[in-house]
């Protein structure tokens, strides 16, 4: 039965016990991991948040009566102990930061009795994902994941403080907005008093902090809840937290100045990794042309190579109809992978077709200098040659090319290079490559929408040489945008905004949008520039993924107190759910059963 802990108050966390209170009289209270009965002795390891610490019971110190519920104890039992610190009888256990000592109980109060878990509360656990997070309760228990939110809390607390100390002010915007379908899928949410209309929730603060500029608060930041309905992935949920910043009468170069300190600190301060500022820029035509992606890793070489020039008159139809069609053929060297089992290559080329290939042609360089290849045959000896030689391909080494449009090559051998140093093992989670990358193209081409969309917002200001391409030739304009990449991950990005309304005003009609299209979704924030507005600027770091690769994590469910899964629904609480029919009266909502087939 549960008792009361009335007149007891606990001194210490269990690792704040150390060697200096040996002596002294303690009261702790956690949770029971492990109890062990050797008879006339019982070890019990008590933890909380702070770790593990062991208690002995022996009649002669506490008694028959607390001995006799001593010997009740099993895992999961919320207990509260007091007794006195003394050095540890067995041997030292270095695994243990209260290694050295041990806590002999004088009294036990037994605060709650637990049924027994439906699986281990124990770090790096093996049980599937999907039980952890419908027991999320018990989940967050493991020590690994309590570092990860402690983690998690940190960052948030020294983020803050460091913001603070450079003239930012915390301001919350609303979650309740208005939708302006630009990008990502909104959250609607219906509104009771308006029958009929709905709000959205935002998917990040972008047009409020661009207000709070307008109204001269100079720099504001916020840790923001944002929510976006798309499909997930490792390092994406339904509804995120940002570190969210924007400041006014600054340029790109401030606003990366602020944050690569901000990135220092924090590293240090967390990890005790010193990050080597400035962090290298590459502008997004060079990380393409070298990754084959806008978030490289720079931990691993195998950069592409373009080959079009070299293959350029050779007779193999795939390389000669890339080309062609005004596309080109580039590689990636896998060195020391010439031997690789055909078996494999062709795992990689089945790789490559789900990025979008129709294909990869391989060749590898043997130890004797020959080439054993899929196109070889349709190749000059000096136009194999020489492909070789522009890969810098020696022997034992496996070249891999790619053929088509610019994008689909790009996806291809982008995605390729991880995979293949995924497998060779070749990324470190100790190491941390910081990258910018800049002058980001301002617009996409949507086949879908058959118009040009943005590729960050509508609020991105383009290098002020290219404005005149907006109305000739879009496609080449570019951007004051700029991303934050660690390891092969976006933390972030931001861009500086369009403050002067002819520019607005051309990026508006690039993106296809009617003056009353445009003031009918952004109205508002048009209408506060047209009464005095700073030029600004902005980023915004995805504070999930950040904590996720500090803490060496592959998902952010692991650094997120109650995660989703990849439905966007929680196993824990059943949600998303039914509602009652009396709310749906009140929203004047009819559910439209879908018709069976």
């Amino acid at each position: 039965m549960a008792e009361s802990m009335t007149g007891l108050k606990r001194s210490h966390r269990c690792t704040e016990v150390s060697k200096t209170n040996i002596g002294e009289t303690v009261t702790v209270m956690g949770w029971v991991q492990k109890s062990r009965n050797k008879g006339g002795i019982i070890f019990v390891d008590l933890r909380d948040r702070s770790g593990l610490l062991q208690i002995i019971f022996e009649e002669s110190d506490c008694g028959a009566e607390y001995f006799k519920k001593a010997e009740k104890l099993r895992s999961e039992f919320v207990i509260a102990v007091v007794g006195k610190v003394t050095e540890r009888a067995g041997s030292v256990n270095e695994n243990l930061a209260t290694g050295d000592i041990e806590v002999r109980a004088t009294e036990l109060r037994i605060l709650s009795e637990a049924e027994t878990p439906p699986f281990p509360i124990e770090e790096d656990s093996k049980t599937k994902e999907d039980l952890r997070l419908k027991y999320r309760y018990l989940d967050l228990r493991r020590p690994d994941i309590q570092k990860n939110l402690m983690l998690r809390s940190k960052v948030a607390n020294i983020t803050r403080q460091f913001l603070i100390e450079e003239g930012f002010l915390e301001i919350e915007t609303p979650m309740l907005t208005k939708s302006t379908p630009e990008g990502a899928r909104d959250y609607l949410v219906p509104s009771r008093v308006h029958p009929g209309n709905f709000y959205a929730l935002p998917q990040s603060p972008q047009l409020f902090k661009q207000l709070l500029m307008c109204s001269g608060y100079d720099r504001y930041f916020q840790i923001a809840r944002c929510f976006r309905d798309e499909d997930l992935r490792a390092d994406r949920q339904p509804e995120f937290t940002q570190i969210d910043m924007e400041l006014s009468f600054v340029d790109v170069d401030d606003v990366i100045d602020v944050n690569e300190r901000l990135l220092k600190k924090l590293f240090k301060e967390v990890l005790d990794i010193d990050v080597a500022l400035p962090i290298q820029r590459m502008t997004w035509q060079e990380a393409m042309d070298r990754f084959g992606s806008d978030k490289p890793d720079l931990r691993f070489g195998m950069e592409l190579v373009d080959v079009t020039e070299t293959v350029k008159d050779c007779e193999f139809v795939v390389f000669k109809g890339a080309i062609e069609n005004g596309g080109s053929v580039r590689g990636i060297n896998a060195k020391g992978q010439g031997a690789m089992p055909r078996k494999k290559i062709d795992a990689l080329v089945s790789f490559a077709k789900d990025y979008g290939a129709k294909g990869l042609a391989y060749l590898a360089v043997n130890e004797d200098g020959t080439y054993k290849s899929s196109f070889a045959k349709f190749m000059k000896e000096e136009e194999l040659k020489a492909l070789v030689e522009k890969m810098d391909g020696e022997s034992g080494d496996l070249l891999l090319f790619a053929a088509d449009k610019n994008k689909v090559v790009y996806d291809v051998l982008g995605a390729l290079r991880v995979h293949l140093a995924e497998q060779l093992e070749l990324l470190d989670k100790n190491e941390y490559k910081f990258l910018w990358v800049t002058e980001f193209p301002l617009l996409e081409y949507s086949e879908e929408q058959g118009r040009y969309m943005a590729m960050h917002h509508p609020f991105t200001m383009p290098m002020e040489e290219d404005i005149p391409l907006i109305d000739t030739e879009p496609g080449k304009v570019r951007a004051k945008a700029y991303d934050i990449v660690l390891n092969g991950t976006e933390l972030g990005g931001g861009s500086v905004r369009i403050f002067q309304n002819h520019v607005q005003e051309k990026m508006f009609e690039a993106l296809g949008f009617t003056k009353e299209q445009a003031y009918d979704r952004f109205g508002f924030l048009l209408n506060a520039f047209k009464y005095g507005v700073p030029p600004h600027a902005g980023l915004a770091y995805g504070l999930d993924r950040l904590v996720m690769l500090m803490a060496k994590e592959d998902s952010i469910r692991d650094v997120i107190a109650f995660p989703k899964v990849k439905d966007a629904s929680c196993l824990m609480t059943d949600a998303p759910n039914i509602v009652d029919d009396i709310q749906l009266d009140e929203l004047m909502i009819e559910i439209k059963k879908k018709s069976e087939e």
